[in-house]
This record gives structure tokens, C-alpha cells and sequence, in this order.
């Protein structure tokens, strides 16, 4: 029994480290050529409620349906910068439980960060690279 609870129990540890990865998409963009044109497609044909930065689905986290979270969808220019280093045409944002500690994580595991945080009201921000270029914001 005490062999049982003492696996149990380093279970729990690795799986609380693993607790601070991505909990959930913040944010989807890509590069259009018109991004004006796109959003007003969009609206007009999928009915998204769009502005000068896209928009947002708003949703209830968890069992907790006093936590209410978002997710930025949005359209950039296709000469945008903001996707550099990398050259693809998409960014994908992710959500993390706790940016501070997995930014340590990842400067200790050698992943490529491309700036500092930044705090804003709505949230924290950073960005990083994976392994095929692709420049990912947490």
C-alpha cells in the first residue's frame, strides 16, 4: 500500500508541473492581403461581429461560470511584421496558467523567446519560437 501511495503521489507532483502549460487557445490570426475586406466577409457570411482588431467569442471557464475568458480572433496585413521572425501566415496565441513560471521553464529548456513580457489590462503576453518557425504568443 505505502509503494501504491507513494506512486500516487509522484504522479500528482509531475502532473502539477505540467498544470502550468496551455490551458486553452487565446487567439487565433493569420495574413490576408485585405484585412479590412476579410473581416467584413467574415461578418457578412459567418456573422462574427467584427472591428479594427477582429473580435472576440467569449466563453465560461470550466465548472466556474463566474470566470468568463476569450478568444481573440483576427485578420493582419500580409506585410505585416508581427509574425517575424517567422515567415509563415499564421499565429496561433495560447493561454497559459501561469506565464511567469513557464517562461523560466522554457528560457531552462533552451526554447527561443523572441521578446520580453509584456503586461497589459487584459492580460500578459510573450513570444516564443517552436522547433519549424512557427512564432507562437502565450
Amino acid at each position: 500500500m505505502a509503494s501504491f501511495a507513494l506512486g500516487w503521489a509522484f504522479n500528482l507532483v509531475k502532473q502539477d508541473k505540467a498544470a502550468k502549460k496551455v490551458t486553452g487557445i487565446g487567439g487565433i490570426f493569420f495574413k490576408c492581403k485585405d484585412p479590412q475586406a476579410m473581416r467584413t466577409w467574415y461578418s457578412k457570411n459567418l456573422g462574427l461581429q467584427t472591428d479594427k482588431y477582429g473580435t472576440s467569442f467569449a466563453w465560461y471557464q470550466g465548472a466556474d461560470s463566474t470566470k468568463k475568458g476569450f478568444t481573440q480572433w483576427s485578420v493582419f496585413s500580409d506585410k505585416t511584421k508581427y509574425f517575424e521572425p517567422s515567415a509563415k501566415e499564421f499565429m496561433i496565441n495560447y493561454r497559459v496558467a501561469n506565464l511567469e513560471a513557464l517562461l523560466k521553464q522554457l528560457q531552462a529548456d533552451g526554447v527561443t523567446i523572441t521578446d520580453k513580457m509584456e503586461t497589459f489590462d487584459y492580460g500578459k503576453f510573450v513570444h516564443i519560437m517552436d522547433p519549424e518557425g512557427n512564432k507562437i504568443e502565450l
